[in-house]
């Protein structure tokens, strides 16, 4: 089973994290399901994420990570100097979640919601569940 990455298919925020992720994922690694999808709560359900779980969730060998935790392992997978990022993990797990969720909580206020969703090459269309 590849790495899935769980998003909010609402949030501009969240769909401009998954088209980076895209672009530094070189390997092609990580497929993608928004949350609101069929196969996004299939995955929900199967790995007991709660409803009040709202931004990106990472599973890997069925083991979901939430908050910072899902960002340092999609970090892992970046190229170049995007791979630095997974350093965050050396700060305490509360410090790091408490900043993961203030900005989670205003995303959308920030960002906006998206009206129109794009559409990805056909090579890039293959990484999406939920096709």
């Amino acid at each position: 089973m590849p790495a899935i990455v769980l998003f909010d298919g609402d949030c501009n925020f969240c769909d401009a994290s998954v088209q980076f992720i895209i672009r530094h994922d070189r390997h092609a690694s990580i497929h993608f399901a928004s949350l609101q999808s069929e196969v996004g709560q299939s995955l929900r359900t199967r790995h007991r994420i709660p409803e009040s779980v709202d931004s990106i969730v990472y599973i890997e060998e069925g083991v979901p990570y939430l908050k910072s935790d899902a960002a340092i392992r999609i970090a892992e997978h970046l190229d170049g100097r995007w791979r630095l990022l997974r350093l965050i993990r050396f700060i305490p797990r509360p410090i790091r979640d408490h900043g993961y969720a203030l900005f989670a909580k205003h995303r959308t206020r920030l960002f906006g919601k998206k009206e129109v969703c794009t559409l990805p090459s056909p090579d890039v269309r293959k990484r999406f569940l939920d096709r």
